[in-house]
C-alpha cells in the first residue's frame, strides 16, 4: 500500500485534535471533497485510502432542509453505525449540528437528518449523484471504511 501525503491545509488548526482511533492503522479523520467526488481516510495527515463517491442528487451547496437533495458541508463526527442498512452498511454523520438546526429554524425549515456514508445496497449499477444527501461508495469500499473508521471519528465535508 502506498501512502499519499496531502498538503497541510487538510488539517486546519481548528480541526478536532482530541480523537484517537482505538486501533493502530485506523483513520483519525475522514475528509470529503464534494467537487472532487472523493472521500479520504487520513491518519496523522497522511491519506490511508481514497474512494470515489456519489452525493445527493443536488450536490452543490450546503444542505439547508429536509428533502433538498444536498449533502451537508462542515465538520461533524461519525457517531453511530447501521450494520443492516438497506444500502449494505452505513456510518451516520452527526448532521445536523446546532448551527444547521438554527439556520433551518430561522427559515422555517426542518434541517433533515439521517445523513450517512453508505454502500449501494443490492443495486450496484448506480451512477452519478443519486442519494438523498448521503455519501455513497460501493459495497466493498464501505466494508473497508467500516473496518477503518471508529465511532467518534471527525469527518469534514468540503465543497
Amino acid at each position: 500500500m502506498s501512502l499519499l501525503a496531502l498538503p497541510r491545509p487538510l488539517r486546519p488548526p481548528s480541526a478536532p485534535e482530541d480523537f484517537r482511533p482505538p486501533r493502530p492503522g485506523m483513520a483519525d479523520r475522514v475528509l470529503v471533497r464534494k467537487a472532487e467526488r472523493r472521500l479520504y481516510l487520513l491518519r496523522d495527515g497522511v491519506v490511508l485510502h481514497s474512494y470515489a463517491i456519489a452525493l445527493g442528487f443536488q450536490p452543490l451547496g450546503h444542505k439547508r432542509r429536509e428533502g433538498d437533495g444536498r449533502t451537508p458541508e462542515g465538520r461533524y463526527r461519525i457517531d453511530w453505525r447501521n450494520p443492516a442498512s438497506r444500502f449494505h452498511r452505513a456510518l451516520h454523520i452527526s448532521y445536523p449540528g446546532p448551527g444547521d438546526r438554527l439556520r433551518a429554524r430561522l427559515h422555517g425549515d426542518d434541517p433533515g437528518g439521517a445523513i450517512m456514508v453508505h454502500g449501494t445496497g443490492p443495486d450496484t449499477n448506480r451512477s452519478g449523484d443519486w442519494t438523498a444527501g448521503c455519501i455513497a461508495v460501493d459495497n466493498a469500499e464501505i466494508e473497508q471504511i467500516w473496518s477503518l473508521v471508529a465511532d467518534g471519528t471527525p469527518i469534514e465535508i468540503l465543497p
